[in-house]
């Protein structure tokens, strides 16, 4: 019951961060765009590119935990997805570049706090991504009878 409830509830969580941060984003492509560059790691042709189809996957990630369609798979492509973005802040602040975060405000700085809460975020994709379905299905079949 305990794994049911906890897998509900990264669910849900997961599923609010993504389409919260998605849609901070889809509201406003060319501040995204502008942290995008920030980062000092894309080149210029992949810059609005990027920040016009980024939010749509967030948003679509969002909305496929929040419906539980293949979850294992949705899981899998958002701890992709959060360790890309890990990795990305974190080539950033170690390279010394004061830049936005850009995840959930375009005022937000890089910084070990930020590297922390995104890690922190990945946890409940990880524990999807592990448990699959199964968590969702953990109740035991009712018994047949003759």
């Amino acid at each position: 019951m305990f794994r049911r409830i906890l897998h509900w509830l990264c669910r849900l969580i997961l599923a609010g961060i993504f389409l919260y941060t998605g849609y901070i984003k889809l509201r406003s492509p060319l501040q995204f765009a502008a942290v995008l560059a920030g980062y000092q790691l894309f080149p210029d042709a992949l810059i609005l590119p990027m920040a016009d189809y980024f939010p749509w996957i967030e948003i679509a990630l969002g909305v496929l935990l929040l419906v539980g369609w293949k979850i294992r798979y949705v899981a899998v492509a958002a701890c992709a997805l959060l360790a890309s973005f890990l990795a990305v802040l974190s080539i950033t602040y170690f390279r010394g570049i004061e830049a936005n975060c850009g995840c959930f405000s375009f005022e937000d700085r890089i910084s070990l706090l930020t590297l922390g809460r995104d890690t922190l975020i990945l946890l409940p994709a990880l524990f999807l991504a592990l448990t699959g379905a199964r968590a969702a299905r953990s109740e035991p079949a009712p018994a047949k009878t003759a």
